[in-house]
């Protein structure tokens, strides 16, 4: 069922996923962001706004404002989901504390920029770390990550030990989940971008996707049961309950929204193996009690499991 309204105010918009915006300029049109506002209120829908790195004009705040909603902008901007774009942008997580920071960088500027990666989390409660880049890893690459994952391991269990509060998406997203928490995009969000039409997500629009509708026709989406997690038959039945699966790059990858590519089947299942160890140290140490288990496994890839 349908939850959110993500609408794409510019071409320009910040991304807030694996996928690159434009960088022409190319505004929506006010009776499109009027029509798109109406459309999310009769259908009872959150609206989040994604913002472009300039100011609105006044006629456009005040339809913003006229329903209740969630801004997604630029780290330089006030907004309830701040973004930041690369290693260059840590120096503003490191002397600002932001209630929801997410962090976009390559994989080689996170394997390499390790240090300045965790200072940054060090003041903040709450960080999503969004590797743009995720579909080109390679086994070097699953090595490095799995070192990036235990020196931010290190970070979480002295905060939780700490009795602080503490979220980097990474790994103590796995340590509350008992179910899955994707992305979800064509299920429980929708996009309407500045062309004045419904897609997937920002990243159908970018990469020129077929439209799924629009405000005035209504939301019209081929196979919408695909995009559902009981019509994936290896993911529903996956407990990397983190993953993202970006439907996005499932399609990028395999050619199928509902299958993920071996990269992002192999770093969520490192993640939810860091998970499990760090898990078992705080249960070890007494500083939390939980019934919660995360049970070993011997693969990475559950393709590759079910190949055997």
């Amino acid at each position: 069922m349908l939850k959110y309204l993500i609408i794409q105010l510019d071409d320009t918009s910040a991304s807030f996923c694996h996928y690159p915006n434009k960088h022409q300029k190319s505004l929506i049109p006010l009776e499109v962001l009027k029509g798109g506002v109406v459309w999310a209120l009769k259908e009872n829908l959150m609206v989040q706004f994604v913002y472009p790195d300039y100011e609105l004009p006044k006629d456009y705040l005040d339809v913003i404002d006229s329903i209740d909603h969630i801004d997604i902008a630029h780290d330089h901007m006030k907004a309830d989901v701040s973004i930041f774009d690369g290693v260059h942008s840590l120096s503003t997580l490191k002397t600002s504390v932001f209630t929801h920071a997410i962090l976009r960088i390559t994989k080689n500027e996170l394997f390499n920029n390790i240090v300045g990666v965790k200072e940054a989390f060090e003041k903040q409660t709450s960080l999503n770390i969004v590797i743009t880049d995720i579909d080109t890893f390679n086994d070097t690459d699953f090595e490095s990550y799995k070192k990036v994952l235990t020196e931010l391991s290190s970070i979480v269990e002295k905060k939780i030990v700490s009795n602080k509060q503490v979220n980097i998406n990474l790994l103590s997203d796995r340590l509350v989940l008992s179910s899955m928490n994707n992305c979800n995009a064509g299920v429980e969000s929708i996009t309407l971008a500045p062309d004045g039409n419904f897609y997937i997500c920002p990243a159908s629009y970018y990469c020129e996707e077929k439209c799924v509708g629009n405000p005035v026709n209504g939301l019209d989406i081929p196979n919408e049961q695909l995009y559902k997690l009981e019509y994936s038959p290896i993911c529903r039945i996956c407990d990397a309950f983190q993953c993202k699966r970006c439907v996005w790059l499932n399609k990028k990858t395999t050619g199928e929204v509902n299958t993920p590519g071996h990269e992002q089947c192999v770093v969520a299942h490192l993640e939810r193996n860091a998970s499990r160890a760090l898990l078992e140290r705080l249960i070890q140490s007494g500083k939390i009690k939980t019934d919660m288990t995360i049970p070993e496994i011997a693969y990475l890839d559950p393709f590759d499991e079910i190949k055997r």
